[in-house]
């Protein structure tokens, strides 16, 4: 078997390939064939190619191999033809021929192009590999070969799957990284008391601590839902070929494929308990998404949260700093926008978008396929990457960076009415509700009517405004 793989820059000529539908020039550097050039040819749509998604390609290379590992367990296949389709998968996996990978990732049929792309590819891979010309399929074939025992219909399923799972574990880094931060801060700023907020309005006192605490707790949650919404993804098809009866393998060779697919990638896959309906229901898609625009619209709920305590810098409630990252505007001289949360939120309204997207194509399943899977595949990916990029964004340009002032906390607490809430135990709800009434009109604050009028002592105004005692349930 001959190691070397010629160069993609090689001299520019041409090969005839043939399909059902006829023949066609291939440029001899071309790994891919005749059915993919059809799909790069047929489908210019979103601009967002299979090379720009190296999980999925990993992902289909992934389960080419393990199918190729069944084929020879069962003795389907030569262990020449299987052994080199392996070491194939594995030259795909470097990333040395992501470039091979052009066709549009919304596309007609199910994934049979993105299949079949991956299917000639290796098929090329392998016959340079035995000292062969590529196109010379008659030595090792994409379909009879490389695609023995599988169908796009068990394969590209499985293959987006896995890419998700693949593409998880950076998103939820990134996520516990935020998560990271925000408990930082709320650390930082534990002993600034500050006014809650409630329907926008005066509420009681809290910590600003237990602000930045909240927004650390809400996304933990998340952290662990997207990984057990995760485990849904693991149940595959893979072994069902066309509609899951398992057309055109022989009995075990699901069980040995995804065995192998897991040993492969250390994620543990099982097989669907009904192949027929694995293969038409995107239901694990709907709520993995589901999940996604979870995060998406607790990451905006936050970034909100931080324009607004931080909006003034001297008209506004001004709490909070957030780090300068760029000039604010072309004609106010020294204005500075909030430009780190905005763009967490426009991501998050993409993510939204994406979901909706999966949620119409999940639907538009017929009978036992669900053609529509291309799409569900790019919006998935997308939404991860996307939420990735934000989430790291967040992080390193914006939290990290917030500073307190508290000065301007205490000022907005001491002239606010939400003191007299903590005030009400000691003074009662009908004269708490008098001196709130009163601070409102007469524009005093809530200490001094107080003082004015003998209410309460210098010392006990001290004892019950201690934060501790304020901002969490008393000890007696």
């Amino acid at each position: 078997m001959s190691a070397s793989i010629t160069s993609l820059k090689e001299n520019s000529t041409y090969r005839i390939e043939k399909d059902l539908l006829g023949t066609m020039e291939i440029p001899q550097e071309c790994y891919h064939g005749i059915q993919t050039q059809r799909a790069v040819n047929n489908f210019k749509l979103s601009g967002k190619k299979l090379t720009d998604y190296p999980e999925l390609i990993n992902a289909l290379a992934y389960v080419k191999s393990a199918c190729a590992t069944a084929n020879l367990q069962q003795k389907s296949l030569d262990e020449v033809k299987a052994n080199t389709i392996i070491k194939a998968a594995e030259y795909v996996q470097t990333g040395r021929f992501n470039n091979s990978f052009a066709i549009d990732m919304i596309q007609g049929g199910a994934g049979t192009s993105s299949n079949m792309n991956i299917n000639e590819v290796l098929a090329n891979i392998s016959l340079e590999l035995l000292g062969h010309e590529k196109g010379q399929y008659h030595y090792l074939q994409p379909n009879t070969d490389v695609n023995m025992s599988q169908s796009t219909n068990d394969v590209y399923p499985s293959s987006v799957r896995l890419a998700v799972l693949l593409n998880q574990e950076s998103l939820l880094t990134a996520v516990e990284q935020l998560v990271a931060s925000f408990t930082h801060k709320s650390k930082e700023f534990s002993g600034i008391l500050k006014l809650a907020r409630t329907q926008l309005q005066d509420a009681v006192p809290m910590t600003l601590g237990q602000e930045f605490k909240s927004f650390a707790s809400t996304l933990r949650e998340d952290i662990k839902l997207i990984r057990n919404m995760g485990k849904l993804l693991t149940e595959i098809n893979l072994g069902g070929t066309a509609v899951g009866t398992g057309i055109n393998t022989q009995r075990g060779y699901g069980t040995i494929a995804i065995n192998k697919l897991s040993e492969l990638t250390g994620i543990e896959f099982s097989e669907a308990e009904d192949l027929i309906e694995a293969s038409s229901d995107m239901g694990a898609f709907v709520i993995y998404s589901a999940t996604l625009k979870r995060l998406a619209l607790k990451l905006s709920k936050i970034a909100n949260d931080l324009r607004l305590l931080s909006m003034g810098p001297r008209a506004g409630l001004s709490e909070i700093s957030l780090p300068a990252r760029q000039p604010g505007s072309s004609i106010m001289p020294g204005k500075i926008n909030p430009v780190i949360p905005e763009a967490v939120s426009q991501c998050a309204y993409q993510v939204i978008g994406n979901d909706m997207a999966i949620t119409m194509a999940a639907e538009a399943g017929q009978l036992q396929l669900n053609a529509m899977e291309p799409l569900i595949a790019l919006n998935l990916l997308d939404s991860q990457n996307l939420l990735t990029n934000a989430v790291n964004m967040f992080n390193f340009l914006c939290i990290g960076g917030i500073e307190a002032n508290e000065k301007r906390c205490k000022e907005l607490l001491d002239n606010s009415l939400g003191l007299v809430t903590a005030l009400n135990p000691y003074l009662g709800y009908e004269t708490s509700t008098k001196i709130a009434k009163e601070a409102l009109s007469s524009g005093a604050s809530i200490i001094t009517l107080i003082k004015e009028q003998n209410l309460l002592t210098d010392e006990q105004l001290a004892d019950i405004l201690q934060a501790d005692k304020m901002t969490q349930p008393s000890a007696t």
